[in-house]
C-alpha cells in the first residue's frame, strides 16, 4: 500500500507523538489550511504522555488518565496512525509503517519531522531485564504504584521477617530528575500509607535505597542544591549511595552493589538515563557519535532538504553557549520550544520564506520531592521546600497541553487537598485474567495465592 502526496498538497510526516510531535502537529494544523498540506502523525501509542507528572501519578496526586493527551482528540485536523515507523529512506521520501494491526505499508511524504524521542538507556547488568521496572510511561507509573502498595500489603500480612524485609526494601537506580522525583514521591506516599493504614508496620521498617554511579544527583542544578536535596532525603531515612553502581540482581531479588553491599529487594526501578530512539539506525539520516540526528540551528537535518528534527533524538546546536559543539539538553523545556520553532520554520519554507534559528537559554529546573516538598533553580534563583514545590506545580500545569488537561490536573490537586490520599492497590490490573483463567481451569477454592514480587516484575 502506497500513499503518495500530490505536489499541490504536500504530506508532512511527523514521526512520534510525544512533546515534539504533538506540539509540532498542533502548530502545523493551526497554521496550515486543510488544502495546504496533509499532516500525518505516527506513534505506537494513541496519546502523548506528559512525563514530568508521572511521579505524581504514581504517588496518587494526579489521576493517571490526566497526564496523557489523546492524539486524535487534540490533532483533529491531522491523520493519526497508531503504529511504528520501522524504517525511513529520505532519499526516496518513503517510510515503512507497521500499524498496531494489519500489514506493514509504505507511506510517501514530502516533509518529515523526526520526533520519536528517546528510550531507556540500560546496561548489560545480570538480572536487570528480568527484574527491573522502567519509569517512562503511564503504564509503568500505574504499575509501580500498585506494586509499592502491594508490597506494603504483603509485609503487613506476614510474620516472616525475611519476607517482610524484602517486601519493604525499595531500590531505585539513577539520580537524575526522573529518578529523584519518583524516589521521593513514592516514599512520601508509602510513608503516608504506613502511618495511617498499616498499624502493624512502622516507617522505620521501610528501606529506600537510591543508587547513583556519579558523585552527585540532579546534574541540572548547582552542587549546593544537589547536596541540600541529598540532606533532605537522608533526613527522611532514605539511603542515597553516590559513586555506586548496580552490579546484578538475582531471580530471588538479591541486589548487589559495587560498594560490596547486597540485600534482598522486591522492587528495582531503573531511571538511569535515556538514549535516542533506535529507529534512527534504520534511516538514512546523518547521525552524530551519540546516535542523534545532526541538525542545523534552524532544526533542519544537516545536508538534507525537507527533513527536520528536534527533542531528545536531535543534536541541535546551542546558540546560547560559547563552546564549539555545544548542543541543547534533552529535556521537555527545549522540546516544547523547539517544536514551535520547527513548525513555524516548516510553514515558512512551504511559503517560500527563510527558516529562523532556534535559540533559548536554559531557564533552570524544578523538582518535587513529595507533597509540599521540592527543589528549584530558575534563572539563578534557588528555592527550597514549599516554594519550590509550588513553582514545580505551577510551571508544569502551564506546560500541559490543552485547557482540558490543565483543568483536570488542577481539579485532582484540589480534591487531594481536601480528602485523604487514596492508597488502594489495584493489583488485578497487572494480570486481569488471572482469576478467570484459574476458575475456567477448574480451580476449586475461588481464592488465589497472592502474586510474588517476582511475578509482578514479570508482569511489567
Amino acid at each position: 500500500m502506497t500513499s503518495p502526496g500530490p505536489a499541490s498538497r504536500p504530506v508532512v510526516l511527523v514521526v512520534g507523538g510525544g512533546y515534539v510531535g504533538l506540539y509540532t502537529a498542533l502548530r502545523l494544523q493551526k497554521k496550515l489550511s486543510r488544502g495546504r498540506a496533509e499532516i500525518v502523525v505516527v506513534d505506537p501509542q494513541p496519546h502523548m504522555t506528559y512525563q514530568p507528572f508521572l511521579p505524581e501519578a504514581a504517588a496518587g496526586s494526579v489521576e493517571p488518565r490526566h497526564v496523557v493527551v489523546p492524539l486524535r482528540r487534540t490533532l483533529h485536523r491531522c491523520r493519526v496512525v497508531t503504529g511504528a515507523v520501522a524504517s525511513l529512506s529520505h532519499a526516496e521520501r518513503k517510510a515503512r509503517i507497521v500499524p498496531a494491526e494489519g500489514s506493514p505499508y509504505e507511506l510517501s511524504y514530502d516533509v518529515v519531522v523526526m520526533a520519536a524521542g528517546s528510550v531507556a538507556r540500560t546496561l548489560p547488568i545480570p538480572g536487570l531485564a528480568e527484574n527491573g521496572i522502567g519509569f517512562k510511561t503511564v503504564g509503568e507509573a500505574i504499575y509501580l504504584r500498585n506494586h509499592v502498595l502491594a508490597r506494603l500489603d504483603a509485609a503487613a500480612s506476614t510474620d516472616d521477617p525475611a519476607v517482610r524485609t524484602r517486601a519493604l526494601t525499595f531500590t531505585f537506580v539513577g539520580g537524575g530528575y526522573a529518578g529523584i522525583e519518583a524516589f521521593a514521591e513514592l516514599e512520601d506516599m508509602a510513608r503516608y500509607a504506613v502511618e495511617h493504614y498499616y498499624p502493624r508496620l512502622s516507617t522505620s521498617d521501610m528501606r529506600w535505597v537510591l543508587v547513583e554511579a556519579t558523585g552527585r544527583i540532579l546534574p541540572e542544578v548547582d552542587l549546593d542544591m544537589a547536596a541540600w536535596t541529598v540532606k533532605q532525603l537522608t533526613a527522611r531515612g532514605m539511603d542515597v549511595r553516590l559513586n555506586t553502581r548496580l552490579e546484578s540482581v538475582s531471580d530471588e531479588g538479591v541486589v548487589r552493589l559495587s560498594d560490596g553491599d547486597e540485600f534482598a529487594s522486591d522492587t528495582l526501578v531503573w531511571t538511569a538515563g535515556t538514549k535516542p530512539n533506535p529507529l534512527l539506525t534504520q534511516t538514512d539520516l546523518p547521525l552524530d557519535e551519540r546516535g542523534r540526528v545532526r541538525c542545523e540551528p534552524t532544526l533542519q537535518v544537516s545536508g538534507l532538504e525537507g527533513a527536520w528534527a528536534a527533542g531528545d533524538l536531535a543534536a541541535v546546536p546551542d546558540l546560547t553557549k560559547d563552546q564549539p559543539g555545544a548542543t541543547t539538553a534533552p529535556n521537555a523545556q527545549h522540546a516544547v520550544r523547539q517544536a514551535k520553532r520547527l513548525a513555524d520554520n516548516v510553514v515558512a519554507v512551504l511559503h517560500g520564506r527563510e527558516p529562523q534559528p532556534y535559540r533559548h537559554e536554559y531557564a533552570g529546573s524544578v523538582a518535587s520531592l513529595g507533597l509540599h516538598k521540592g527543589v528549584a533553580q530558575v534563572y539563578g534563583v534557588k528555592l527550597k521546600g514549599w516554594p519550590a514545590w509550588f513553582m514545580h506545580r505551577s510551571y508544569h500545569v502551564s506546560r500541559v497541553p490543552t485547557f482540558n488537561r490543565k483543568a483536570r490536573v488542577v481539579a485532582d490537586w484540589t480534591l487531594a487537598s481536601v480528602f485523604r490520599r487514596e492508597v488502594i492497590a489495584l493489583g488485578q490490573l497487572q494480570d486481569p485474567r488471572r482469576e478467570f483463567v484459574t476458575a475456567a481451569g477448574g480451580g476449586g477454592t475461588g481464592q488465589l495465592p497472592a502474586p510474588t514480587g517476582a511475578d509482578r516484575a514479570q508482569a511489567s
